[in-house]
C-alpha cells in the first residue's frame, strides 16, 4: 500500500486474514481487512458479537499475527517480527484498556499505574503514576486496594495505567462494556480527554454506537469482512 510510508500514517493494516484450526477444518475469522489511521486519530471497530472485533485489535496491538497481510506501526511491518521483539516493540508504545480491568489484585492503585512505568523507565515511576491518579481524579485511592475499588474507579486506574507511559497508541476493548451508563460516560469522556491531551493514536472495540460516534472514524465488521 503507497500510504504506509506517509509520515503522517501511525497504523496501516493492509489485506489481514486469520485462520484458525477449528477440529479438522480451518476456519478463517477475518477476511483481507485493509484500512489506514492518522496519528492521533481515533477509530471504533464495530459489529455483533463473534465477528471478530477483538481477534483484529489483538493483531494490530502486536499481542498476534495475521495469517496474511500485514500491520505496519510508523512504516515498520510488525507482522514479520517475533513475538520477543513484538513485545520489546510494544513496551512503553502501547496500552491497553480492557472490559474487566486487568488490575493486579494484590498491588495498591498506585502501584498498579507505577508497573508500566518501571518496566519502561525504572526510575521517577511514583511520582508519574500520582500525577496520572489526579488527573482521572483518583488520588484519594493511592493506597487502596483494587477489590476496595468500584467498577468506575478500577477503570479509571486503567486508564490512567494505560496512559502512563506516554504511549503512541492506545488499544481499547469494550472499555465501558462492564459499566452502568453513569460510570460508562465517566470513563469514555476521560478516555477521549486523554486520548486529545496526549495525541494519542486510539483503536476502540465497542458495542456501543455513541460511543463509536464519538470516533473520527468507524469500521464495521460483519462475520470477519468490513462491511459498508
Amino acid at each position: 500500500m503507497e500510504s504506509i510510508v506517509k509520515n503522517d500514517i501511525a497504523l496501516s493494516v493492509d489485506c489481514v486474514s486469520k485462520v484458525v484450526q477449528s477440529g479438522s477444518e480451518d476456519l478463517k475469522i477475518l477476511h483481507d481487512i485493509s484500512f489506514n489511521l492518522k496519528h492521533g486519530k481515533s477509530m471504533a471497530v464495530v459489529g455483533p458479537s463473534g465477528c471478530g472485533k477483538s481477534t483484529l485489535l489483538n493483531i494490530i496491538a502486536g499481542l498476534d499475527v495475521p495469517t496474511e497481510g500485514s500491520v505496519f506501526w510508523n512504516g515498520e511491518n510488525i507482522s514479520v517480527l517475533n513475538e520477543e521483539n513484538r513485545a520489546n516493540l510494544r513496551n512503553g508504545r502501547l496500552g491497553f484498556v480492557f472490559q474487566d480491568f486487568h488490575l493486579i489484585d494484590h498491588l495498591t492503585v498506585l502501584e498498579n499505574v507505577m508497573l508500566p512505568l518501571e518496566i519502561t523507565f525504572g526510575r521517577g515511576a511514583k511520582k508519574i503514576a500520582e500525577k496520572q491518579l489526579e488527573t482521572v481524579d483518583l488520588i484519594d485511592r493511592t493506597n487502596h486496594m483494587p477489590k476496595t475499588l468500584s467498577g468506575g474507579e478500577k477503570q479509571r486506574v486503567a486508564l490512567a495505567r494505560a496512559f502512563s507511559t506516554e504511549p503512541q497508541f492506545i488499544f481499547a476493548d469494550e472499555p465501558t462494556g462492564s459499566l452502568d451508563n453513569a460510570n460508562g460516560k465517566v470513563v469514555e469522556d476521560l478516555l477521549f480527554k486523554l486520548n486529545e491531551t496526549n495525541k494519542t493514536t486510539l483503536v476502540i472495540v465497542t458495542h456501543d454506537r455513541l460511543l463509536a460516534e464519538r470516533c473520527n472514524s468507524t469500521l464495521n465488521l460483519l462475520a470477519g469482512r468490513m462491511h459498508l
